[in-house]
């Protein structure tokens, strides 16, 4: 084996131990054993490596320069009511809009001609069939990522995922995810999961741009806040992660539906400004480049992952509430402390001070029966599949507004860093 690198080695920020993958002996070892197995490599192809690691180093032009253009002219309350009425009432009820805006929309409604309609339908049932499983798998697999800095840095300085904002934040996203997965969502002009996903892409540029202006980020160890790279790993964790992770709890997906799940989850980076080079487009490529991710962790967040991580689970107990509701926060936080437990690597989670997932485990084991039973009986009639989608939904709906006591999200931008 050798050790050295090319000259024309992919070049990742500093925090990404490429050559610790590349010339660790056992890693070696796997590869070459999966190589053998399976007539493929372990990690992508060299070609795939590279421009995953110069899109470490790129953002969104087009949303940038809306945000320079536009916010800086008009200020932000203008400007932010500028894209509501467009987002709202369409481009042609503005007159003479800011060319930037103009390009942003032409950008926002071209559909590219590798979607297909069909797909995009079935990926959003299938987000709607889980229901609130999406929550619980998708929080519980970021949190996962919270160790590296790259990921934790912009959500610390912004202080949204941290402390006491924790909850907020999450429940912003679920309703995000809600949003985006129902029915015509993302190709229906006007609809409310396009406008969400235009307000969380502008907000990814003012979380962007004030963190890589402040002290602490580091572009040479880093890459660029919220890159590319790490949008298109967003994109992962909603389609083949969520999807094998569930089965743990009984909710069943197959690989059909999985590279469905690929498919829709690409036109939705594609509504928040996501134009990676190469987008995995298989379950098997997708599987190589979270194994090349996971190998390459370096583990640098420090008190920055722990306090994003320690906050999650126990956030959900919504201290100072009495009665049904207590009771209510306390069996949240119970499952939430489960799912970390179960979608976290154990070596990660005894890093840090978690609650005990033991009643939420029980739970769990308690009803998987019941769900492997529901799943099982979906599958094989339509008619139970349509009663279960519309229960999945209304329960996910009551869930978001009993934690939110009905407070709309509000996705808000152009606010200051907390440190």
């Amino acid at each position: 084996m050798s050790t050295s690198l090319s000259p024309d080695a992919p070049a990742f920020p500093a925090a990404v131990a490429y050559e610790f993958a590349m010339s660790n002996r056992r890693l070696w070892r796997v590869r070459s054993l999966v190589r053998r197995v399976t007539g493929a490599d372990l990690f992508p192809d060299h070609e795939n490596l590279r421009t995953f690691a110069e899109d470490m180093f790129r953002t969104d032009p087009v949303a940038e320069r809306f945000v320079d253009e536009v916010y800086g002219t008009l200020g932000g309350e203008a400007a932010r009511a500028l894209l509501d009425q467009a987002l709202t009432d369409g481009l042609d009820s503005i007159v003479d809009p800011p060319p930037a805006l103009v390009d942003l929309f032409e950008e926002f409604e071209t559909v590219p001609g590798w979607v297909d309609p069909d797909l995009i339908a079935e990926g959003e049932a299938i987000w709607r069939r889980w229901g609130t499983g999406l929550f619980s798998v998708a929080g519980g697999i970021t949190l996962e990522m919270y160790t590296e800095a790259a990921v934790a840095k912009p959500l610390s300085l912004a202080g949204g995922y941290a402390g006491d904002n924790a909850l907020r934040r999450f429940l912003e996203t679920s309703r995000f995810w809600i949003d985006v997965s129902q029915p015509g969502a993302l190709l229906t002009p006007g609809s409310q999961g396009r406008a969400t996903a235009m307000r969380v892409r502008v907000m990814h540029v003012w979380v962007r741009r004030t963190v890589a202006e402040h002290p602490e980020w580091d572009r040479q160890r880093w890459g660029d806040p919220i890159s590319q790279s790490y949008q298109l790993l967003t994109l992962l964790g909603g389609s083949v992660v969520p999807a094998m992770a569930l089965w743990l709890t009984g909710v069943q997906t197959t690989p059909r539906e999985i590279r469905v799940l690929l498919h829709y989850q690409r036109y939705l980076g594609h509504l928040l400004g996501v134009r990676t080079q190469w987008y995995p487009e298989t379950i098997a490529d997708s599987l190589r480049l979270l194994a090349f991710v996971t190998s390459t962790r370096t583990y640098d967040a420090g008190d920055d992952g722990a306090e994003l991580i320690e906050s999650f689970p126990a956030a959900f107990a919504k201290s100072g509430s009495t009665g049904l509701q207590r009771l209510r926060g306390k069996y949240n936080a119970a499952m939430y402390a489960a799912y970390s437990s179960i979608y976290m690597l154990p070596m990660t989670r005894l890093r840090y001070r978690m609650p005990s997932p033991v009643p939420g485990m029980l739970v769990i084991a308690l009803r998987l029966p019941a769900v492997i039973a529901i799943e099982t009986t979906r599958r094989i009639s339509p008619r139970f599949r349509r009663v279960h989608e519309k229960w999945m939904c209304r329960h996910r709906e009551n869930w978001h507004d009993w934690q939110t006591s009905g407070r709309p999200a509000e996705y808000a931008h152009g606010k200051g860093l907390r440190r």
